[in-house]
């Protein structure tokens, strides 16, 4: 009945991810937690992410935006090292709330101004730095990542693609410091890759999707899921 209930929400999360973009981890996490426990749960995340997010940038190939992508890496990568480590030895709930309340002003922000104007391309790496350390430390760097590449004001299957291809990078940093400093088992790598391999067929389906909705309704979909990513990391703070 656990990997039922796994292989199921699995599929629903990353169908959702290969919508929006994000939002895969924030559904798992909390059912993973349940079954293996916290400090189980996100190295088992990270490797089933790295399923995911490579299986979205695939069927993305050719709307990726590279430079976006390397920048971002260049920050992502040495921070995704950064926050694993810390991870092993501390909390991250102050964390946590800084970026809930990012994510939520951030939504809040483009209501007021309905027209912001698309953020420098040179800011991508400072971004890849705050997802990847928000990643290594609390296995949910998706909606800060997903922040950035948004205000590029890239087509849905671009932006779901770029952000999947920098996701490929820090996740994979962050399976081999798990593995340095023994926070995930052979056990742990057979759990995330069998999740993993049910989140392609989410990947695919979300791709069929996101062709098949309006702009207006991606982004709608967008700022609702920063909105619940916002409120579930502040929630999970306190």
């Amino acid at each position: 009945m656990e990997w039922f209930i796994l292989t199921v929400v699995s599929f629903v999360a990353s169908t959702l991810s290969g919508i929006a973009g994000f939002g895969g981890a924030l559904v798992l996490l909390p059912f993973l937690t349940y079954f293996i426990g916290i400090k189980a749960a996100i190295p088992v995340l990270t490797v089933a992410q790295v399923y995911g997010n490579l299986s979205r940038a695939a069927f993305g190939w050719r709307e990726i935006q590279w430079r976006a992508v390397g920048l971002f890496i260049l920050g992502a990568v040495p921070a995704a090292w950064l926050g694993s480590y810390l991870m092993s030895v501390m909390p991250a709930l102050f964390i946590s709330r800084m970026v809930g309340i990012l994510l939520i002003g951030l939504v809040i922000w483009r209501r007021i101004k309905k027209y912001p104007p698309p953020m420098p391309l040179g800011m991508m790496g400072i971004g890849g730095a705050f997802s990847g350390f928000l990643s290594g430390m609390s296995g949910v760097g998706g909606p800060v990542a997903a922040t950035f590449f948004f205000s590029l004001e890239l087509p849905a299957g671009a932006y779901v693609a770029s952000e999947a291809m920098t996701a490929v990078f820090t996740h994979f940093t962050k399976t081999i410091i798990y593995g340095k400093y023994e926070l995930i088992t052979i056990e742990g790598i057979i759990r995330g890759s069998l999740l993993g391999i049910v989140m392609i067929a989410g990947s695919w389906t979300g791709k069929r999707v996101i062709h098949r909705i309006s702009r207006k309704h991606f982004l709608m979909v967008v700022e609702v899921l920063l909105i619940i990513s916002g409120a579930y990391l502040l929630w999970n703070s306190f």
